[in-house]
């Protein structure tokens, strides 16, 4: 983040971010003509998904599809330059941050869709609604966001006048300015939030565009253009969310022009889309990761080290990744992406190693083998673009050392409800990036939140704040200490040492199996232009044009 100087501004904060930025801008070169559809004589935008959203609350949910959505509605304090991991202003002009002391300015002369006027009482509402159980209007479902985004780190935050923000933390912590920017941080109008308005259904927000029509029923979402958006666009008058479970399906539609711009692709499907005269396929460097946790919470197996490492072993996740994922994925090793510092350069992945898999289950005690189920998605994610594919390869190779594996696919809204509440016994996930920020792997996803129990190296699922996007439970001390010690770090070598030190931890306890890091990988039809692949934040469509 900073330099050598704690205070960090506005512009020496966009340099410093720069050494995190992905060049990621991708656009299709041929444009078409669209009119029709939906609205009319209206331009509509078809966006085209592989699950529908389960809910339109940002703070209700952890869903990256939600998220597609609810970015088109909301913004935040900051925002991400399109295509790109930098901050860049949003409802904010210009910032500061010096040690634990976050100073905002906020932009004048911005309207919420309801017609309200923004001012800083509407953030203050929006962060006392997620994470301030001493507001009348606190949302006590809240996701997990809520502590890691905000709640952990901010001890005040007041106002000067109606655009100015004084945010006091809990201590320094390194990525609080990228935090602001993410999904869960957008600004909710405070009449909405005090009102009798049911944000599950109803969005109100700032952004480009303003909800139509949630059709529930049909899995299709109508978004049209706000009038009063104080920014540039959108260059479209309506945009279509709909959603095709399948791959194929998608492709198709795509292929045969009835959506315009897809995502969720696999190699068959890219195949179908580049052999297409009225599509192309527009790919772009990720910062994500595709992996197996493990359950220690609930699966006595899974707590000891040499089982892990085993069936880290066992699977060949290079397979996965050539044969399943061919092209658009790489064989991952640790929780940090390549995209990022503090990835460590000298770690590599697992073998593919069934001898070494039954040594270590028999120096375990699990000679004979367990057997243990393993949920997942039935619907394609970026980071996981073959879920059946891949659970079956994973039993297939665990059933040649002796551990036996069941399947248990859902529907994706499904599996985060199950899994949040930690019903599996292992599951395949994964993560796209919220800040472009390590802490946003290594913290959010593998530190549980809570201390670690004296002499083990797990906690149990209901300890009291425990932090349900730790699919594992793992609670290695030393891992934690790194973590920590990170984030009050604002030097950007020294954090990076930190996290090099912290994912070969991670590495070697093996609380994962490290399956791959993605390609983000869109579906485009030759109408569409001036449309640019986020690994971050967006997707930007207030920018697409149809002509």
């Amino acid at each position: 983040m900073a330099g050598n100087d704690s205070q960090v501004s506005r512009r020496s904060f966009l340099k410093a971010a720069g050494t995190a930025t992905v060049a990621a801008t991708a656009t299709s070169s041929v444009a078409g003509c669209l009119g029709g559809g939906d609205g009319g004589g209206a331009t509509t935008l078809r966006y085209g998904r592989g699950a529908h959203s389960a809910t339109l609350d940002p703070q209700n949910t952890t869903s990256g599809e939600v998220a597609k959505v609810t970015n088109q509605a909301y913004e935040g304090l900051l925002g991400f330059e399109p295509g790109e991991a930098a901050l860049t202003e949003a409802l904010a002009t210009d910032w500061t941050m010096d040690g634990a002391n976050v100073t905002l300015q906020l932009r004048e002369d911005v309207t919420f869709h309801d017609g309200s006027e923004f001012t800083a009482d509407d953030f203050i509402a929006t962060y006392r609604r997620f994470v301030d159980d001493d507001y009348e209007y606190h949302f006590e479902d809240s996701s997990a966001y809520g502590p890691f985004t905000l709640g952990n780190w901010i001890d005040s935050v007041e106002k000067d006048g109606d655009y100015t923000l004084n945010i006091t933390l809990t201590q320094t912590y390194a990525p609080f300015l990228r935090n602001l920017a993410m999904f869960a941080a957008v600004v909710i109008s405070q009449d909405a939030i005090e009102g009798d308005v049911n944000l599950d259904e109803e969005m109100v927000g700032t952004g480009p565009f303003e909800l139509s029509e949630l059709d529930d029923a049909n899995n299709r979402i109508q978004l049209t253009a706000f009038d009063d958006y104080w920014g540039e666009g959108p260059n479209v008058d309506e945009v279509l969310f709909l959603t095709r479970g399948q791959n194929s399906t998608r492709a198709q539609a795509l292929v045969e022009e009835e959506m315009d711009i897809i995502d969720g692709l696999d190699p068959d499907t890219i195949g179908t889309v580049e052999d297409s005269e009225t599509a192309s396929v527009e790919t772009v460097q990720g910062i994500n990761i595709g992996y197996m946790g493990f359950n220690m919470s609930r699966v006595e197996a899974f707590r000891d080290r040499r089982v892990r490492q085993a069936i880290s072993y066992a699977i060949d996740t290079e397979s996965i990744v050539e044969n399943i994922y061919s092209g658009i994925a790489t064989q991952a090793d640790q929780p940090i992406p390549p995209a990022l510092f503090g990835h460590n350069d000298d770690l590599s992945p697992y073998p593919h190693d069934p001898e070494q898999a039954r040594t270590l289950l028999e120096e375990a005690g699990y000679g004979d083998g367990f057997s243990f189920e393993l949920t997942t998605f039935q619907n394609a994610r970026g980071y996981n673009p073959a879920p059946l594919p891949t659970a079956e390869t994973i039993r297939s190779n665990l059933g040649d050392v002796g551990i036996e594996v069941t399947i248990d696919d859902r529907q994706f809204s499904n599996y985060l409800t199950y899994t949040s509440e930690g019903r599996h016994d292992a599951a395949l996930s994964g993560w796209y990036t919220d800040n472009a920020d390590p802490d946003n792997f290594c913290y959010v996803l593998l530190h549980p939140q809570v201390e670690s129990p004296e002499g083990q190296d797990w906690v149990s699922w209901d300890t009291e704040g425990y932090n349900t996007s730790n699919a594992t439970a793992w609670a290695n001390s030393e891992y934690m200490d790194l973590i920590e010690q990170a984030q009050t770090t604002t030097e950007q070598s020294e954090r990076a040492d930190l996290y090099n030190d912290a994912v070969e931890i991670a590495h070697e306890e093996a609380p994962w199996v490290y399956i791959d890091y993605a390609e983000e990988v869109r579906g485009v039809n030759n109408r569409v232009s001036n449309y640019p692949i986020s690994a971050i934040g967006g997707p930007h469509l207030e920018l697409v044009e149809l002509e």
